[in-house]
């Protein structure tokens, strides 16, 4: 798995920062704003539509030639081989073995496949990708220097003429995919959410009239959302099962790739080793577990907490990743703080 990084001593800084009462992020999303003064009103903007938030470290790759879609429907999970312009995919790139190393946000203008990745793995997918090209008639380019991301809580597609827009389609299931979670009553339905691809040099034109959002409020609304992030409810055995991933980003039935025995193994006669839960957590002490903090049950390890935040109505919530094994009604103990668990990817 690539892991997102904030890369090093010239790592990247936002123009935004400079915003009064901007504070930055740390860790995968450092170098943006992880808050304008006040997230738990940043949330409700979000949630009202209102809002927009600074993703410019966020990776963005072009895919170019006559043969990009074709190509990357070959070596990756999602069926892009005729993929209509300005309509968004969730795709995996996917290890030998079927671990997740990639999540691709992928949405095609016509001419041009654009792709966003988590902050600091452009780099990596960039060289696999053109490891991958022999003698196809395709361009692989890095182009986050050029062009930054801006997140919007809008569920719809770019238009033509706009700037190239991912539309987020989770939690809604695409053709031939299978969901792990529920089908209704999902909690990803009412969140609304989008990456538009900008000019770098506009960032802040585009965002200088406009309410402004951090990522802690953005995590918050994914995590109430159970959506999957790579890095974060990743890890090296990651099969895309153990998180729902399927529902959004995998297609059954469109022919080989890398990692797709693992696929259709697990979700033919297996179940996955682990799965994905959503925990509330005990609030009284006012402090937030650390990420990455392990999950017991009995002081017994079973899992990690994988994501965790502070939402402005259900109070400390987060994601955690267990043990298939772990009984769905155990208490569990993240750091000494009490949590109640929820089912999301059976056992």
């Amino acid at each position: 798995m690539t892991t997102p990084t904030s890369t090093g001593p010239d790592a990247y800084r936002s123009p935004l920062l400079d915003r009064p009462g901007a504070v930055a992020g740390d860790r995968e999303d450092a170098g943006v704003p992880a808050h304008h003064g006040d997230p738990l009103r940043e949330q409700r903007l979000l949630v009202e539509g209102l809002a927009a938030v600074d993703l410019s470290h966020r990776g963005v790759v072009t895919v170019t030639g006559p043969d990009r879609l074709t190509w990357l429907h070959s070596i990756t999970t999602q069926h892009v081989a005729a993929l209509a312009p300005r309509t968004s995919v969730e795709d995996l790139v996917l290890s030998p073995k079927g671990h997740v190393e990639h999540a691709l946000h992928v949405v095609d203008d016509g001419e041009t496949t654009w792709i966003t990745v988590e902050p600091g793995t452009a780099p990596a997918l960039v060289a696999w990708l053109r490891s991958m090209q022999f003698m196809l008639r395709v361009q692989v380019d890095d182009v986050t220097d050029d062009h930054a991301v801006v997140g919007e809580p809008i569920r719809s597609e770019g238009a033509e003429g706009e700037s190239p827009t991912w539309c987020d389609p989770w939690p809604l299931m695409g053709p031939d995919t299978a969901p792990y979670g529920p089908v209704d009553g999902h909690p990803g339905e009412q969140r609304a959410w989008r990456e538009v691809i900008v000019p770098r040099g506009e960032l802040v034109a585009r965002m200088s009239d406009r309410p402004l959002a951090g990522t802690w409020a953005v995590e918050a609304l994914r995590v109430a959302a159970w959506r999957p992030r790579l890095g974060f409810e990743t890890d090296h055995r990651t099969i895309a099962h153990e998180l729902d991933w399927l529902r959004t980003a995998v297609h059954l039935h469109k022919g080989c790739y890398r990692g797709q025995e693992t696929v259709a193994r697990v979700h033919n006669l297996g179940r996955p080793p682990r799965r994905l839960a959503f925990v509330h957590l005990d609030g009284s002490g006012h402090v937030l577990p650390e990420r990455d903090a392990p999950v017991e049950v009995d002081g017994r390890p079973v899992g990690r907490l994988t994501s965790v935040a502070r939402h402005h109505e259900d109070g400390p919530i987060g994601l955690v990743v267990l043990k298939r094994s772990t009984p769905t009604e155990a208490d569990l103990t993240i750091s000494g703080i009490s949590a109640s668990q929820q089912e999301i990817v059976p056992r």
